[in-house]
């Protein structure tokens, strides 16, 4: 452990607490988090909803500046704090055994208790295509149902709404739909293409956009209360999907191929020969028809005429994504009478270093950018797709030791926002109190436009409950609505919708000409892909097999940009030698207040309206900034400090200190086991007992001075924001000291 210098020591005096056997084994107590229902009464001492417009899009739609940040109808600057839900979604309600809730959830209160805690926008992930045995032209009514009301219910509440419309993963194809190759067939890559499909798809968007909203009596094509529209979710002709594109719906792509590369070599024997007769069991020059190699040779170093034949295929693929997006956008504008952002998709390739940025171009046909990319160890069990159940086997993975998967770590096209749509630190991942510290904080550093937490399927807070409601020995795996993260959302949203983090100048500005795209060229910088237990072989995230130029903690020290058809001799990349000290394991933001340690795992914010530290205590157990010192014996958490008035915490009159440990339900039980994945051997953990609720924290173990003389009372709240009685403070030079209360979230200062 680092020794405090003399002057840190005497400052904090005798509130320094050893870090003895008995002090780490008080650490470990934990409190049942049990808060009442949010009765939004005006004696809470914090309150986000007056950061909100009094409803969404009074001032109009949502547009981009030139630097692809988003503003309000008046051309005020925005910074979203957003989250996915599926409340209200089911009508008429049922009660699932198995889940606390016994009555049907209220929208008005859901969106008013996400006001309450700093959201400005939500996603509906839905899927308004009709079940197979109605007709293709049909739409699924509950699902839009689902979609008005909750735009009705959040509008109110200055909340915007994302739409989310269409997953191929849970769509399925009608017998008399008359999509060529039957109803057999998944959908994965056929809305690029197929003419049939991509009418019905037409047809689902008009009964969503155009028809009035009987709750708000606007059709959704004319509120600006939704914000953006996604134009499907996560579908890619660059992923490993692509392969189950078979049959006749292959035989129909390959002969728009072969009529591409007549466009392009004069002639399919020309081709032929670019390609030095490299060539497919599925090509028939003679009808007009070319084959795909599998996706997998576009991840490998290949030469010569297949080489070319791969580029050629890549850059097919591509156009087809390009030209759908732009054209649904250009219906949604033209002929639905659209104002919204676009957004054309959110998934990642087979492999992001040589084929990541292909993707992304086929994006800048719309507005908005985005990926889904979570977080998370490895997790072994008969239902880890969606469930965390007793027997399974995981690792605890910590960004704040593993930097090299935190989800923020992208490449943003320059002028287009970049928003991650899905992401979480996924359960059964014991380390959800540095979520929202971390994005908050390098979501302003590097201006990534949104990061929307998945997912929540409660009114208010999500209890330790069955995965699905009928499961027993279960846990709801893909879930933020916890103690741990959305209880940490109040100062983390404060701070990033209210800018008190600086955006860096960019540390990367990298220029791609689309030729190195579709030749699959090494870029400057990589990206990681984030883990899908419903689609990735093996139980870990794959690397891209391209070697590095840059590391990857440069994501961390400021925005990387690029900039697609540019000049590869005009990129900038900034020292990396100031900013990332591989010996140390630090990066440092280009701002000079964000600090990242992932050999001791900590990251330091010391900024003049907002400063903290979440970190793995027990490696370093005291930190100090400008107006904070700060000792904590507890094995994991996050603290924050940020003013409430916009003064910095030096001079501010009321500002609010938030302390989030890990929770856990209440009799869970863990035992030591190790994983085999891949040849290799992870120590890691097996589930003995998922328990039950209520939630249990750890308890803070926790001294904080702040320098600011201007304070003179500190008094603890409870989840809700309501007074829970004083803190006792003590006055020391030039500001105060206090424990913080080991049993809450949140202690308000006020002078």
């Amino acid at each position: 452990m680092r020794r405090l210098p003399l002057a840190l020591a005497a400052a904090i005096g005798s509130a320094a607490l050893s870090l003895s056997s008995c002090a780490a084994q008080q650490a470990t107590e934990r409190w049942a988090f049990e808060p009442p229902r949010d009765a939004f009464s005006t004696a809470a001492l914090f309150d986000l909803r007056e950061l909100n417009e009094k409803v969404a899009g009074e001032h109009g739609f949502v547009t981009i500046d030139a630097e692809g940040d988003f503003r309000l109808g008046n051309g005020q600057p925005v910074r979203f704090w957003a989250v996915n839900t599926d409340v209200g979604r089911q009508k008429p309600w049922v009660r699932r055994p198995l889940w606390a809730a016994d009555r049907e959830p209220d929208l008005a209160q859901h969106a008013r208790f996400l006001a309450k805690r700093g959201v400005n926008m939500v996603r509906c992930h839905a899927h308004i295509n009709p079940p197979p045995n109605r007709s293709l032209t049909d739409i699924d009514e509950k699902e839009r149902d689902w979609i008005w009301r909750t735009v009705a219910a959040m509008k109110k509440e200055g909340i915007y709404t994302v739409i989310s419309p269409y997953w191929c993963v849970s769509a399925k194809i009608g017998p008399d739909w008359g999509v060529p190759g039957g109803a057999e067939q998944p959908l994965f890559g056929l809305v690029f293409f197929d003419e049939t499909l991509q009418r019905g798809y037409r047809a689902w968007l008009k009964a969503l956009l155009a028809e009035p909203n009987p709750y708000t009596g606007v059709p959704l094509a004319r509120d600006p209360a939704v914000a953006i529209i996604q134009l499907q979710n996560e579908d890619s002709l660059l992923f490993w999907t692509v392969n189950e594109i078979k049959g006749e719906q292959r035989v129909r792509l390959g002969r728009r191929f072969a009529e591409w590369a007549r466009r392009k070599h004069g002639d399919l024997q020309a081709a032929s020969r670019a390609w030095e007769g490299d060539a497919l069991p599925g090509d028939d020059l003679a009808a007009g028809v070319l084959d795909f190699h599998n996706v997998w040779e576009m991840t490998q170093n290949r030469e010569g005429g297949r080489a070319r034949r791969l580029d050629d295929q890549l850059q097919f693929w591509c156009e087809t994504m390009y030209a759908f997006n732009r054209d649904m956008a250009r219906y949604l504008r033209e002929e639905l009478g659209c104002r919204h952002l676009v957004n054309a998709g959110n998934w990642r390739t087979a492999d992001t270093g040589r084929l990541n940025d292909a993707e992304r171009w086929t994006y800048t046909a719309n507005d908005v950018l985005a990926v889904n990319r979570y977080f998370g160890g490895m997790h072994l069990g008969p239902n880890q797709g969606w469930a965390v159940m007793k027997g399974d086997r995981f690792t605890d993975h910590s960004a704040l030791l593993r930097p090299e998967e935190f989800p923020l770590n992208l490449k943003q096209a320059a002028g287009k926002p970049m928003m991650v749509t899905e992401s979480s630190w996924v359960r059964p991942n014991g380390y959800q109190s540095e979520a929202p510290f971390l994005i908050s904080v390098y979501q302003s550093v590097t201006g990534v436009d949104g990061y929307v937490w998945f997912a929540t399927v409660d009114e208010g807070w999500t209890p330790p409950q069955s995965a699905n409601g009928y499961l027993p020995d279960s846990l709801f795996k893909w879930g933020f609505a916890t103690p741990d993260t959305l209880g940490a959302f109040p100062a983390a949203a404060l701070l990033y919708r209210k800018g008190y983090v600086k955006r860096g100048e960019p540390v990367v500005i990298e220029e791609r000409a689309l030729e190195d795209l579709w030749r699959r060229r090494t870029p400057v910088i990589v990206e990681e892909s984030g883990y899908d237990p419903n689609r990735d072989a093996g139980n870990l995230p794959d690397r891209s097999t391209v070697k590095r130029v840059l590391p990857e903690a440069m994501f961390l020290a400021g925005p990387v940009v690029v900039r697609y058809g540019g000049d590869p001799a005009k990129t900038k990349v900034a020292d990396t030698a100031t900013l990332v000290d591989a010996g140390s394991k630090t990066v440092k933001s280009v701002t000079g207040e964000v600090t990242l340690n992932w050999g001791e795992g900590w990251c330091l914010l010391d900024a003049p309206c907002a400063q903290g530290v979440t970190a793995h205590f027990r490696n370093r157990g005291r930190f100090q900034t400008r107006d904070l010192r700060v000792v904590c014996a507890n094995a994991h958490g996050a603290l924050l400090a940020v003013s409430l008035d916009g003064k910095p915490l030096r001079e501010t009159k009321k500002a609010l200190l938030q302390f989030v440990t890990d929770a856990q339900p209440t009799g869970w039980r863990v035992s030591p086991t190790v994983i085999e994945e891949g040849g290799k051997r992870y120590d890691g953990w097996r589930i003995d007992e998922v328990g039950t609720a209520p939630w249990r924290l750890e308890r803070a173990d926790l001294n904080v001075t702040v320098i600011n003389a201007a304070v003179r009372e500190a008094v603890a709240l409870d989840a809700n924001g309501m007074p829970a009685g004083a803190v006792p403070l003590e006055r020391v030079t030039g500001g105060v000291r206090l424990r913080f209360p080991p049993d809450r979230l949140y202690v308000l200062l006020r002078g």
